[in-house]
């Protein structure tokens, strides 16, 4: 990205993600595949809970939320790149690339205490089954996901204020990413490098210490079952979050936890082209794969299609 500064315009120009047309040519073809998949599978996942009676308890609606988020991150990132790459539009306005960073931090953000609050949820279900309808109401998850909405939200204003503040002098990054400003900003970015690492803390570190804790206590609880059906059951349940926390948190970490002078363009396209496309569409495959719940609604609703 670039600010163009030194002309008057209010113009950010957003690269590709690799230089040669050649690679571009068959890197556009992949991330379009990608993203039709996401899109489909986010919106199948939805539909799926909405449609399926069986799945209308807390741990699916927190699912139904988090597909949500996923498609509306995708959307907030992919069609931007794609009619640049279409049209050969490399321009991008002021309040276009701060309406995608806007969207994409609150998104980002959203997730992360979303996650925490599914592991909350798993830890209510195998720890305190027989509290789990009064401590995982209906009204109180719905107030839990509306927080998790606000405060990825207040964390999207706060960086967009400080973001916009900046002047910038290069441009190696193919959507308004804040963690590719850094290298690319004609001014000292001290301050929000401090401002983001605090945001992260909130966003990344206050949610992982949930879900440890959460996990924690759910490991003790699996070893203490006798049964070999509560067992396989507990483990599937949490295995497919898990793997979702996993790949989630782990890249958004490297990605915006590092110090400035870590960070390379070509690295930064790269990991953001995963947490921002691939990420999201191995979310629904995880859950739809690991959850026999999930499956076997999917059947049901494809046979009723018949």
């Amino acid at each position: 990205m670039v600010w163009r500064n030194q002309t008057f315009s209010s113009d950010f120009i957003l690269l590709g993600i690799f230089d040669h047309s050649s690679t571009q040519t068959f890197l556009f073809s992949l991330v379009l595949g990608i993203f039709t998949v996401a899109f489909m599978g986010n919106t199948a996942m939805i539909l799926l809970i909405y449609l399926d009676t069986q799945l209308h308890t807390p741990m699916y609606f927190l699912l139904s939320q988090l597909s949500l988020m996923d498609l509306m991150l995708i959307c907030t990132t992919v069609p931007r790149m794609a009619f640049g790459y279409l049209s050969g539009s490399k321009s991008i306005s002021l309040a276009g690339c701060g309406a995608q960073i806007f969207f994409y931090v609150s998104l980002l953000g959203a997730e992360c205490f979303l996650l925490a609050l599914m592991a909350y949820d798993r830890y209510v279900a195998i720890c305190h089954p027989l509290l789990y309808t009064i401590l995982m109401n209906q009204k109180l998850c719905a107030l839990m996901t509306i927080a998790s909405w606000i405060l990825g939200s207040l964390d999207g204003i706060i960086v967009l204020v400080e973001v916009l503040s900046l002047s910038y002098c290069s441009s190696h990054h193919f959507f308004c990413d804040v963690a590719a400003l850094f290298p690319l900003s004609c001014t000292d970015t001290s301050a929000f490098e401090r401002l983001l690492f605090i945001c992260c803390v909130v966003m990344l570190i206050l949610p992982v210490s949930v879900i440890i804790i959460s996990y924690s206590h759910v490991l003790h609880a699996v070893i203490r079952m006798s049964s070999t059906e509560s067992l396989h059951k507990a483990f599937t349940t949490c295995s497919s979050h898990l793997s979702v926390v996993g790949l989630y948190y782990g890249t958004a970490m490297f990605m915006y936890m590092r110090p400035a002078s870590n960070h390379t363009a070509d690295q930064d396209k790269i990991v953001s082209a995963f947490y921002t496309i691939l990420t999201h569409m191995l979310n629904p495959l995880i859950y739809s794969l690991c959850n026999k719940e999930v499956s076997r609604g999917l059947q049901k609703l494809l046979r009723k299609g018949k």
